[in-house]
């Protein structure tokens, strides 16, 4: 029998403090482990969102969902763009419909993810301890399910 693994991926949106390089080689890391017959929920956003659905798409066969708050035209031109670049890859696009952009339909987003998930697996910007993505992390700890985080 072939378990599915179902995995949230998160993080931070500031990604500019490091090489691509180094983005490629910490997923190579944390995130190919977990991709054999991986089903993966990735934000529609910015930073890490985009970095991460272009390296899945890239450089594993697994599933590929994308959450988006509202709508995927509501993202920023970069993530469309990621979107749009690997859209034969993207397994399933997911439009919750929000009618503003605030942070409380970026923590629905998050919490969607989560409760779609076995598990999640965290960049946070390194030093930064009140974030999105770390409500994201706290919240898959209440659910009592398994995170992994990895500071970036």
């Amino acid at each position: 029998m072939i378990l599915s693994r179902t995995v949230t991926i998160t993080g931070t949106r500031s990604t500019g403090h490091r090489a691509l390089t180094q983005y490629a080689d910490l997923f190579a890391t944390y995130l190919r482990p977990f991709a054999a017959e991986a089903h993966f929920y990735i934000g529609g956003a910015a930073g890490i969102d985009s970095l991460a659905l272009l390296w899945l798409a890239g450089n594993t066969s697994a599933d590929l969902t994308v959450v988006v708050p509202g709508t995927v035209e509501q993202q920023p031109a970069g993530a469309r763009q990621a979107i749009a670049r690997v859209r034969d890859r993207i397994t399933e696009i997911v439009e919750l419909g929000a009618p503003e952009l605030r942070s409380s339909a970026y923590h629905a987003r998050n919490r969607w993810m989560v409760d779609h998930s076995g598990m999640t697996i965290g960049f946070p910007r390194d030093g930064e301890l009140a974030s999105g993505t770390w409500q994201t992390l706290d919240y898959t700890r209440d659910q009592a399910k398994p995170h992994l985080v990895v500071p970036v």
